[in-house]
C-alpha cells in the first residue's frame, strides 16, 4: 500500500467554526496521520499521510467541513509520504 503526503490550504470561513476539530476527527476516522492547524492569514492547514484513497476521502470533505464552515477554496499539493507522524492531532 502506498502512502502519499497531501498539504491542503483551506480557504473561507474555516477559523472559529471547529474546522480544526471536525478535521481531526476525520482524519482519525480514515486512518490518516499527520496534523491541521490555522494560519495566521485566516485559512486552515493541513498536512496529511496515508492511502490516495483516505486522501481523497478527507480533500472531498474538506470541501464542505463542519455546519458553520463556507470553504470557498482548496489548495491541494502532493508529495512524498515522510512517516514521521504517529497519529493525527490538531496544532495551535
Amino acid at each position: 500500500m502506498t502512502h502519499q503526503r497531501w498539504h491542503l490550504l483551506v480557504s473561507g470561513k474555516v477559523q472559529g467554526v471547529y474546522y480544526r476539530a471536525s478535521t481531526e476527527h476525520k482524519a482519525r476516522e480514515l486512518g490518516l496521520t499527520g496534523y491541521v492547524r490555522n494560519l495566521p492569514d485566516g485559512r486552515v492547514e493541513i498536512i496529511a499521510e496515508g492511502t490516495t484513497e483516505a486522501l481523497q476521502a478527507l480533500k472531498d470533505w474538506c470541501h464542505q467541513g463542519p455546519e458553520r464552515a463556507d470553504v470557498t477554496e482548496i489548495d491541494a499539493r502532493n508529495h512524498t509520504a515522510t512517516g514521521e507522524f504517529t497519529d493525527f492531532g490538531a496544532r495551535h
